[in-house]
């Protein structure tokens, strides 16, 4: 008799805990799929930003040539000596 109620004591505490269970298992479901969705967004995030540094690289090695190629067609200025530059004075 006791071991008929024991069993009848189990299987009614596992049967009021499978609804818990399966909310659980929802609510977790839910998360996961929230989670996945953040997942796709930054992604989708980070192979824009790759797309976006390759792009200023890029750009930022043509101006680095176009500045060497101005700095070589600079002329050089000339140097005013200390002598040159000072001003005759009255004796």
């Amino acid at each position: 008799m006791m071991r008929k109620k024991a069993w009848a004591i189990f299987a009614v505490a596992a049967m009021l805990s499978l609804p818990l269970t399966a909310c659980k298992d929802t609510k977790t479901l839910q998360e996961n799929e929230q989670l996945k969705a953040q997942v796709a967004e930054l992604q989708k995030d980070n192979g824009q930003l790759g797309n976006d540094l390759e792009t200023m690289t890029a750009a930022r090695d043509a101006l680095q040539k176009e500045n060497e190629k101005l700095k070589a067609e600079m002329k050089p200025r000339k140097k005013h000596s200390k002598v040159a530059s000072r001003k005759h004075r009255r004796t």
